[in-house]
């Protein structure tokens, strides 16, 4: 039973659907998990801590000092104790609270103490749940590597229909199954891997830069995904608002294409997996002004000169038993492109994405990839979200280690 003796943390918080936390815990607890319930006071309203208590077989704690008799609740404790938490139902309340911080509980306390993977699954009526403020809180939540149990389709309390119902109790375990089944052959433990993320900035003038659309959001899901897995992640990040994606995470930033190459050279001898997602300039100003350009001429051109070629110096320089990922977002003539990338860089894989598929690219929560690997041969991915992208990528990488030695630096 791949549940058997993991430790759950349960918090709950203030809807109508805690009355499916009972089941939850019963569902738990019969696949051999050790759950510690922690609820918010609201949640009390909704269903009582004396029944989830009598079924996880452990007091149900709420406040930071037990009333009868002072002893403190040690939420630093419960949350190095818990393999995981799951926060189901996380009320629209909750769900902001975690996610700016606004630790005014023993739950938000114990949230931001977990050291463990932390699911979210939401419950609220169906206007509260599409709401751009609710939308934004879960996005931030994911970007901090948390996972989301998405609501489910149904009728909701206040009698619409639509999204917003608690996933199901049989769904919320089966979440958990299929992490922790993946977890067990997902182990990159003590690999050194080198990730490029993000854009570069290329310097016109003090105030100016040339650069492109990427976000950041696809490397730092890698990023995140690959520290999870054990492996041992430097995180080279050019100018980008994203939080850092996981605590062991050592991340670099950069600015320019130069840097990103210097950065990158430093590291790259020591590194078992190099993954190459950033989005780098191809050209950068040959002589950046030391002061703002004024407006003046009606035409005004720059001089632009070629930039390093990352991808091209590090696979000269790759060693047996290294490997590398690029990757290839094209336009037009998508394969073959791709292809030509492959192999002129000394690539292992090629990761193509095309701007012709929707929802993939740059800006976008979601992608569409296609992966090619040295020997040509193709693997097609339907469109998903980035960090299901990110693992299908750690699926692969974990493949080729099962049938080659490891590497020696």
């Amino acid at each position: 039973m791949v549940l058997a003796g993991k430790r759950v943390l349960l918090g709950v918080s203030g809807s109508i659907s805690a009355y499916k936390s009972a089941l939850l815990v019963r569902l738990l607890v019969k696949a051999g998990a050790d759950v510690q319930v922690v609820m918010t006071e609201s949640a009390k309203t909704f269903i009582t801590p004396l029944t989830l208590a009598t079924l996880s077989k452990r007091p149900v704690l709420s406040a930071f000092a037990h009333t009868e008799d002072g002893q403190w609740n040690n939420h630093v404790e419960l949350g190095l104790w818990a393999d995981a938490v799951v926060i189901a139902p996380a009320s629209a309340h909750t769900l902001a609270r975690c996610a700016y911080a606004i630790c005014n509980d023993l739950l938000s306390a114990v949230y931001l103490s977990a050291k463990c993977p932390v699911f979210f699954a939401p419950a609220m009526d169906l206007d509260m749940y599409r709401h751009p403020a609710t939308v934004e809180n879960l996005h931030r939540l994911e970007s901090f590597g948390n996972h989301i149990i998405r609501a489910e389709y149904g009728e909701l309390a206040s009698g619409l229909v639509g999204e917003g119902r608690l996933a199901e109790p049989e769904a919320i375990v089966q979440v958990l199954e299929t992490f922790w089944a993946k977890s067990t052959t997902a182990s990159l433990t003590g690999k050194q891997v080198l990730i490029t993320a993000g854009p570069t900035q290329e310097p016109i003038d003090p105030v100016r830069y040339i650069s492109n659309h990427s976000t950041g959001k696809m490397g730092y899901a890698i990023a995140a995904a690959f520290a999870q897995a054990g492996a041992l992640v430097t995180l080279v990040s050019g100018p980008t608002s994203l939080p850092l994606p996981h605590p062991a995470i050592r991340r670099i930033d950069v600015r320019s294409a130069q840097d990103m190459f210097s950065a990158t050279q430093a590291a790259f001898s020591q590194a078992d997996i190099t993954i190459l997602n950033a989005a780098v300039a191809d050209y950068t100003p040959a002589h950046p002004a030391d002061q703002k350009i004024k407006k003046k001429e009606a035409q005004f051109a720059i001089e632009l000169v070629k930039t390093v070629d990352i991808a091209a110096s590090l696979g000269q320089q790759k060693r047996e038993g290294q490997l590398m990922m690029g990757f290839a977002l094209e336009t037009n003539n998508e394969r073959e492109n791709a292809l030509k990338k492959l192999h002129a860089k000394n690539l292992d894989w090629i990761v193509l994405n095309s701007l012709r598929d929707s929802g993939a690219g740059f800006g976008h929560d979601t992608n569409k990839i296609t992966v090619i690997d040295r020997d040509e041969q193709v693997r097609e991915f339907a469109l998903k979200s980035k960090e299901d992208v990110a693992q299908d990528l750690l699926q692969i990488v974990l493949e080729k280690l099962g049938s080659q030695p490891a590497l020696t630096v």
